[in-house]
């Protein structure tokens, strides 16, 4: 497996550091570069595309929101991680907007920051265990319609399983499928729904009552 590289953007030193120094501890891991906010990140950006990118949400000059859509204007497939302090559905939805391929809450373990990396450096979604328990517990709070989506038996199927975190892969294997009919089938629920990418599908149907997760 190639070695990645990773660019921790956050305002806060101390956790900046910390975090360093426990990737830097990782195999996986060549090198990691560090920005203390948003507007020096794009800077950099411009001379070093990383991997991954682990991205504060809260910070002076250009916060993790309005970078991440600027960089991913950019860099289309570049691999933005959100980080915050919070599960408010403010952060997270913004930056499920703008592109991110996944979502960390500050407290989680460092296991899953690992596998957060490792999963989307290989074109999936993390998406917080804490994240999805806040959306289901607003799901209560708010009184929403089922959308009427023309989605059919194999879709909602599919759909299903990548709210349970299964891979294109994985799907394919249980529904005796091939991946690429899966992928097709992928395409086609981000057509319809409106999603960028595989957390914002979770968001949808868990939004929408479309399954109970």
């Amino acid at each position: 497996m190639k070695k990645l590289t990773i660019h921790l953007v956050d305002d806060h030193s101390l956790f900046r550091e910390g975090l360093k120094f426990l990737l830097s501890n990782c195999d996986f891991i060549a090198d990691i570069e560090e920005s203390e906010n948003g507007k020096i990140f794009l800077e950099k950006l411009e001379k070093n595309v990383p991997d991954v990118v682990l991205m504060d949400i809260e910070m002076p000059e250009i916060d993790g929101i309005k970078a991440s859509k600027m960089a991913l204007e950019k860099y289309p497939n570049l691999k933005i991680i959100a980080l915050s302090m919070y599960a408010e559905e403010e952060y997270y939805s913004k930056m499920i907007d703008v592109g991110v391929r996944g979502f960390l809450l500050k407290n989680s373990q460092f296991e899953d920051v690992q596998k957060a990396i490792l999963d989307v450096n290989e074109g999936n979604n993390f998406f917080s265990q804490e994240i999805l328990d806040r959306i289901i517990a607003n799901l209560y709070k708010k009184k929403t319609e089922k959308p009427i989506l023309d989605l059919t038996e194999r879709e909602l199927e599919v759909l299903y399983n990548i709210c349970k975190g299964l891979s294109n892969q994985e799907i394919a294997d249980l529904l005796f499928i091939s991946k690429r009919t899966v992928d097709k089938h992928r395409e086609n629920l981000l057509l319809k729904t409106g999603a960028k990418n595989t957390a914002g599908l979770v968001v949808y149907a868990i939004k929408n009552g479309i399954f109970e997760v």
